[in-house]
C-alpha cells in the first residue's frame, strides 16, 4: 500500500539523482559546458582569487649583466554570495489515497510531478543563466484592466504558470503588500501577458514597471548578461578596474564570417581567451544559416554534452538560445566560468528528515528542492558580445565580407 512515507522514500531515493542530473546537464546546453565546483566557498560566499596579467618577472639581458626582477601574477579577489535556488512540488491528499492501492497509477502521479518541476526549473534556469541577476523578466509597455493584461517590451522570458510581481522603475522595489498574480496567456505576437489580476493601476502596475518572478528580485545567479552590463562585478567596480569589462561591438553590422572572426582575434590578442561558444537568438542564427547557404558555404553540425545538435563556426557551436536578448551574439569561453555551490540538490528537510509537509489550512503536501549556487566567470574581459546585428543580411551586391553596415 503506498503511503505519505513511501511517497517521500521514492522521492529521495529514486527521483532526486534523476531531477539532480536533468537539472545539471539538460537545462540549457551553455549549462552543461560549464564545469562545477564546491572549492573556494566560505560560509555562504565565494571567495576566489582571479590572476591580472601575466606574471613579470621575463627580461632579455647580457651575458653577465642583471637578472630580471621578480615580479609575481597579480591577483584580486571576487566575492560573490552563493544564491538560494528553489523548485516547489505540490500533491493532493485526495491523490495520494486516489493511488494508494495501486502502485502504477502511484508512480504516474509522481512522474507527472517530476516533469512539471523539471520543466519549470529548467525554464528559469535557462532565463538565469542569460540575466543579469537582478531578476528583471520584462518591463511594462502599457497594461489595459478590462481585458486583464500588460503588455511587456520582450515575452522571451515569461511563460504561463509563472508567478509574477511588479517593481518600480526607478527603486525597483516589490510592493510586498499585493500579492503576487499567475501568468494565465502569453500572446507572442503582440507581447501581452495575461494575469488572474485585473485591477493594475491600484496594484502600483504602470508603464515602466519591472517584472519579476515572486520573490526573486536581486536574487538570482549572476547570468552571462551581467558581465556585461552589471557596473559592480564579484564585489569589484569595474570604474576601478578596468581589465574586467568584456569586449563589447555595439555598431549596427551585419552577419558575416568577418564580424565573428574579429571578436574572436580580439579576445585572443588581448586576453588570450579562446572561445569556444557561440550563443544568439533563434533568429539571428537563421540568419547565419541564411548567410551560409547564400555564400554556397557548408553547414557543419556538432553535439554538445546532453544530446544537444547545434551548427558551428570553424568548430565553434553556435547555439540558438531564447534568452538571448534581440540582436544580440555572446562569444565565450566557458572554461573560464565555474558553477560554484554548496551541494548538489537536495530536498528540503525538517527535523525529523521529512520531505513532504501538510501546507498550512490545505490538504496538500509539498515538496521543496534546493541547491545553493553562484555562477563565476574568472576572465570577464576573455568574454565578447556583438550587441546590434542587422536584422536582414547584406545585399550581395554590395557586400565584401567585412560585416559592416555598407553606406
Amino acid at each position: 500500500m503506498v503511503t505519505l512515507q513511501s511517497a517521500e522514500n521514492a522521492l529521495k531515493n529514486v527521483y532526486l539523482g534523476v531531477v539532480a542530473n536533468q537539472l545539471n546537464t539538460a537545462a540549457n546546453p551553455l549549462l552543461a559546458m560549464i564545469k562545477r565546483s564546491t572549492n573556494n566557498i566560505y560560509g555562504k560566499e565565494i571567495r576566489k582569487a582571479a590572476p591580472v596579467g601575466i606574471n613579470g618577472g621575463i627580461s632579455a639581458g647580457d651575458e653577465d649583466g642583471k637578472l630580471p626582477d621578480a615580479h609575481s601574477t597579480q591577483y584580486v579577489q571576487f566575492v560573490a554570495e552563493l544564491k538560494n535556488l528553489y523548485g516547489k512540488l505540490e500533491i493532493s491528499d485526495k491523490a495520494l489515497r486516489a493511488t494508494s492501492n495501486n502502485i502504477t497509477s502511484f508512480v504516474n502521479l509522481l512522474n507527472d510531478e517530476m516533469e512539471r518541476l523539471i520543466e519549470a526549473s529548467n525554464f528559469n534556469l535557462g532565463r538565469m543563466l542569460y540575466g543579469t541577476g537582478e531578476g528583471c523578466i520584462g518591463i511594462v509597455q502599457a497594461y489595459n484592466e478590462t481585458d486583464g493584461y500588460i503588455q511587456l517590451n520582450t515575452v522571451s522570458n515569461v511563460v504561463e504558470g509563472m508567478v509574477i510581481r511588479v517593481g518600480s522603475s526607478t527603486t525597483g522595489n516589490v510592493n510586498e503588500t499585493y500579492d503576487p498574480y499567475v501568468i494565465q496567456y502569453v500572446d507572442r505576437t503582440t507581447r501581452r501577458v495575461y494575469t488572474d489580476l485585473k485591477e493594475y493601476q491600484s496594484k502600483g502596475v504602470g508603464a515602466g514597471s519591472y517584472v519579476y518572478v515572486q520573490y526573486s528580485m536581486n536574487k538570482e545567479i549572476t547570468g552571462i548578461e551581467g558581465i556585461f552590463t552589471n557596473d559592480t562585478l564579484y564585489g569589484l567596480a569595474k570604474a576601478d578596474y578596468k581589465w574586467l569589462n568584456p569586449y563589447v561591438s555595439t555598431s549596427t553590422a551585419y552577419i558575416s564570417d568577418n564580424l565573428i572572426q574579429t571578436v574572436i582575434d580580439e579576445l585572443e590578442e588581448v586576453a588570450n581567451s579562446k572561445i569556444n561558444l557561440i550563443s544568439t537568438t533563434k533568429s539571428v542564427k537563421r540568419l547565419y544559416q541564411e548567410y551560409l547557404s547564400a555564400y554556397r558555404r557548408n553547414i557543419d553540425i556538432t553535439e554538445l554534452a546532453g544530446g544537444y545538435k547545434t551548427m558551428t563556426y570553424n568548430g565553434i557551436p553556435v547555439l540558438g538560445e531564447k534568452f538571448v536578448p534581440a540582436n544580440t551574439m555572446y562569444l565565450l569561453n566557458t572554461d573560464d566560468f565555474t558553477m560554484y555551490e554548496m551541494c548538489d540538490w537536495k530536498w528540503l528537510e525538517d527535523e525529523s528528515g521529512r520531505i513532504l509537509r501538510q501546507n498550512d489550512n490545505s490538504p496538500t503536501y509539498s515538496a521543496t528542492l534546493v541547491k545553493y549556487a553562484e555562477l563565476l566567470c574568472e576572465r570577464p574581459n576573455g568574454q565578447g558580445k556583438i550587441s546590434s546585428i542587422a536584422t536582414t543580411l547584406t545585399p550581395p551586391e554590395n557586400d565584401d565580407d567585412s560585416g559592416t553596415v555598407q553606406s
